[in-house]
């Protein structure tokens, strides 16, 4: 497969709308509620991602043939530095078009975004995974990521366990 990783663009907003929620409709289904998993919506995710893109945020999508089949949403900082005094960056959001899972595609997005990281000076990663969602916690794990604690999150109105993996990238 010949994948272009590149920076994402405002006109690349729908497509990673519609990869995040096919990502989520296909992953999370008997995780996270139908309903919640049914209503997610298009035009608002849409606004998200371009509201994203508008504002410095950094997404690079993993693009074959002319077609985006993947994104990553990270951060050179963190979110939420008073929880994670240790990190210094943090992968938000990595999807790859259900179909084209288990081909190298996130293992591409995720090098790449590493790479950025590190050139950045930055030595410390988060990402956070739902904890029943085991095949991308294999991904992780596999990627270097060693869990660091267990948190809770809400979707809808109900409660998860999200785990949340560091990365010592200095040394990757």
């Amino acid at each position: 497969m010949d994948i272009i990783i590149r920076t994402a663009t405002i006109n690349d907003a729908e497509k990673v709308a519609k990869i995040k929620i096919e990502g989520w409709q296909t992953a999370y289904r008997g995780i996270i509620d139908d309903e919640f998993l049914d209503n997610m919506n298009l035009n608002e995710e849409i606004e998200k991602r371009k509201n994203n893109i508008e504002n410095g945020v950094d997404i690079i999508v993993a693009e074959l043939n002319n077609e985006v089949i993947g994104f990553c949403l990270y951060r050179n900082y963190i979110k939420e530095p008073e929880s994670y005094p240790n990190a210094n960056c943090e992968i938000s959001s990595l999807y790859v078009k259900s179909s084209l899972k288990r081909n190298g595609i996130g293992t591409e997005l995720m090098q790449h975004v590493i790479q950025k990281l590190q050139n950045q000076g930055k030595t410390q990663m988060i990402l956070g995974c739902l904890k029943e969602n085991y095949p991308s916690r294999a991904f992780y794990e596999k990627m270097g990521g060693k869990v660091l604690k267990i948190e809770k999150l809400s979707f809808g109105n109900k409660e998860y366990e999200e785990v949340i993996y560091e990365y010592d990238i200095s040394k990757m």
